[in-house]
């Protein structure tokens, strides 16, 4: 299986099936730290951060590389959290998309925790 951070996001507006809970978990191996919802149609993880400025450098990031890939999550923001959710709205599943950027999202965090 090609590595998800390796990916680009392709637009998905409907015609699709969402991916299977056993697909999905079978993504979930290259996406630690994120939680699969018990019916498998949404990918969530809780980041937490040291004050509200990087709180907000970090959704900043988020929305710079999901514009890039195309394909936003919801975020809810609070003073020294984030709660990160993805699904494909227009499958209302998930789609390998949520995968890739749940991915590329580890990668900002652990660019982030080592400076």
């Amino acid at each position: 299986m090609e590595k998800l951070i390796e990916q680009r996001c392709k637009a998905c507006e409907g015609g699709v099936d969402p991916l299977s809970k056993d697909k999905a978990l079978e993504y979930s191996e290259q996406t630690p730290g994120w939680v699969l919802s018990e019916d498998g149609k949404m990918l969530s993880r809780t980041l937490s951060f040291k004050n509200y400025y990087h709180t907000m450098a970090f959704v900043n990031a988020v929305a710079f590389m999901a514009h890039h890939e195309n394909h936003h999550p919801d975020m809810s923001v609070h003073y020294n959290k984030c709660v990160v959710d993805y699904t494909t709205h227009a499958i209302s599943g998930l789609s390998l998309n949520d995968f890739i950027c749940a991915a590329k999202i580890n990668l900002l965090v652990e660019e982030s925790r080592a400076t």
